[in-house]
């Protein structure tokens, strides 16, 4: 059975920074694509920042500049480490992680429990 576990979610003041942490364990091949996603009160969920198996990465325009994905092969764990933090960042976190469950290729896609930031004075 296959977990995304994240960490890292805290109150923190504007311009303060977190690092969110998501691992994933279980009957796991391979980590295909990972991603950071949130939801807002009363709004959708959005995609924060996405990085491939390769390495690359891309962003919400909202958090450019602010946030950077990277991710850990050998511990199969994604980060986000956010800085500059502003109140509207304010959200419950989901990891995702788009994974081969078995050698010849099969793929599923995982979802964490989500982890609350809260960006408050």
């Amino acid at each position: 059975q296959v977990q995304l576990v994240e960490s890292g979610g805290n109150l923190v003041q504007p311009g303060g920074s977190l690092r969110l942490s998501c691992a994933a364990s279980g009957s796991i091949f391979a980590i295909n694509n990972m991603a950071w996603y949130r939801q807002a009160p009363g709004k959708q969920r959005e995609l924060v920042a996405v990085i491939t198996t390769g390495g690359s990465t891309g962003y919400a325009d909202s958090v450019k500049d602010r946030f950077t994905i990277s991710r850990d092969n050998a511990k199969n764990t994604v980060y986000l480490q956010m800085n500059s933090l502003k109140p509207e960042d304010t959200a419950v976190y989901f990891c995702y992680a788009d994974l081969s469950i078995t050698s010849w290729g099969q793929r599923r896609n995982y979802w964490g429990q989500g982890t609350q930031v809260t960006v408050s004075s």
